[in-house]
């Protein structure tokens, strides 16, 4: 899928080229029009250019003492093509091609082959907007998460505070980016209540990701299911190209989001143990978020789904007050 991505972009990228050279040729047309002299000069060297060529394949030998004698000539060619230039107060690289970006020339890559700032930032550009989750990242991130929300006083039941569990909850899931690429099976399953912070987490880690340039894709698992029954069920012949459906399986990083509340059945949980599965085959990670317990889970899903999600993921539980009545800022 990101080599997919990374064709699409690179075709934008020729199309950017195909613009400069056609506005090019207009304003060469213009100065042509303009001062024929510099039409002369343009066509005596390129013709002086395959006089070289002919040098070379014609006289290997004696082919220097040439070249260096058409280069001079040339040269004067361009100085007085600079004169004419400057004298209409035309700037010296009116004519040339206009590119976006002046490292790459709009090609993405640079002389030594790595791939240019401007092409990186396409692909993260491309991957938020892929993600679903785009606006809501710029709110909802590590940097803007505070830890001084959750309250500090002792649960029942729980060992930890919401803060002490918060932080030890943030610490593993900065370590899930940090070693995202390495091949460690790790997967995270977020379970609680609702407003105690899951789905901030879980938008904290996307934009950490895509910010390094992975395809995230958060979907909600009603959501999910829409779109797998599309790709089942649907009448449009295009409906095999569709890459929402791909993503699920192919995306670097999957998140569901609200998982239980889609209507179950063998279809749906057929259909939930099919991606976790193939990603989990296939390493690639995924985070689950639930307002579920894991005996819930155990209760609605399949034995198969249920070991599958506890066997290959950290469990990781949010507790405390509702988020929801509190502000996002330090009391």
């Amino acid at each position: 899928m990101y080599d997919q991505i990374l064709r699409d972009i690179l075709m934008e990228y020729e199309k950017k080229r195909d613009r400069a050279i056609y506005e090019q040729n207009i304003r060469i047309q213009r100065i042509y029009n303009k001062i024929p002299r510099i039409r002369e000069i343009d066509r005596t060297i390129r013709e002086m250019g395959l006089q070289i060529s002919k040098a070379v394949i014609e006289n290997p030998g004696n082919y220097i003492e040439n070249m260096e004698r058409v280069k001079k000539e040339i040269e004067k060619l361009k100085m007085e093509k600079a004169y004419l230039l400057t004298e209409n107060n035309i700037p010296l690289d009116y004519l040339e091609p206009i590119y976006e970006c002046k490292k790459c020339y709009d090609t993405g890559y640079l002389s030594n082959g790595d791939k240019c700032s401007c092409l990186k930032q396409a692909l993260i550009n491309k991957a938020y907007k892929m993600s679903n989750i785009e606006d809501v990242l710029e709110r909802e991130n590590f940097q803007t998460f505070n830890i001084n929300i959750f309250p500090n006083e002792p649960v029942e039941g729980e060992t930890m505070t919401p803060r002490e569990n918060m932080a030890n909850i943030t610490s593993i899931c900065e370590g899930f980016v940090s070693n995202f690429d390495d091949k460690n099976g790790e997967n995270l399953l977020f379970y609680g209540s609702t407003g105690l912070g899951k789905t901030f987490m879980c938008n904290c880690i996307a934009k950490a990701l895509l910010d390094k340039n992975k395809i995230v894709i958060y979907q909600t698992a009603f959501r999910i299911l829409e779109i797998i029954e599309k790709r089942r069920f649907g009448r449009d012949s295009e409906r095999f190209n569709d890459w929402e459906y791909d993503l699920l399986f192919e995306a670097d990083l999957l998140i569901i989001d609200d998982l239980g509340t889609e209507l179950s059945n063998a279809f749906t949980n057929a259909e939930i143990f099919n991606i976790v599965n193939t990603r989990l085959i296939n390493n690639t990670k995924t985070i689950i978020s639930t307002n579920l317990t894991p005996k819930e889970i155990s209760e609605i899903y399949t034995e198969r789904v249920f070991s599958r999600i506890l066997d290959r993921f950290i469990p990781l539980k949010f507790f405390g007050p509702d988020l929801r009545y509190y502000r996002w800022e330090a009391k």
